[in-house]
């Protein structure tokens, strides 16, 4: 009534008995032909061809370190442990450049005072910064253009 079903063997042996297979060899200290042919196989016969960057020298980005600084407008209060922070030299609270140099983090108000702010750190300053959409060789450059 029942009759048996045989299961025809895959032609590919599966990945457990290829292991099991690969682990026995290994200790009758033969290397199985299937390692040997995809060792043969990852391995390009010739080295593949030199290729030049894909962006153009004039659409690179510089990296952190070929950069003397980073900068950004906040037009809006900071607040740090519960208390607004205020520009020592004019008492001014908001609309403030936020400079990110050498891991420290300097505000600079409308009027020119620059503070640094130890509260502030260099993780602080990448998680609000956006892209960067200009870059510029002098400070008075990029204050120019953020208005300042």
């Amino acid at each position: 009534m029942f009759h048996r079903i045989r299961r025809r063997r895959a032609a590919e042996p599966s990945e457990l008995e290829r292991h099991s297979h690969e682990a026995y060899m290994r200790v009758a200290g033969q290397t199985p032909p299937e390692v040997e042919r995809m060792r043969a196989a990852q391995q390009p016969a010739e080295p593949a061809p030199m290729v030049d960057d894909l962006l153009p020298p004039e659409l690179r980005v510089p990296s952190h370190d070929q950069l003397d600084g980073r900068m950004m407008p906040w037009p809006w209060p900071i607040v740090l442990d519960g208390e607004v922070v205020a520009c020592a030299g004019c008492g001014a609270y908001r609309d403030w450049l936020i400079l990110s140099t050498r891991d420290q983090i300097w505000l600079r108000c409308r009027t020119g005072h620059q503070q640094h702010e130890a509260r502030l750190d260099t993780a602080w300053y990448n998680r609000h910064a956006g892209p960067a959409d200009a870059h510029h060789t002098t400070f008075e450059d990029c204050l120019r253009h953020l208005g300042h």
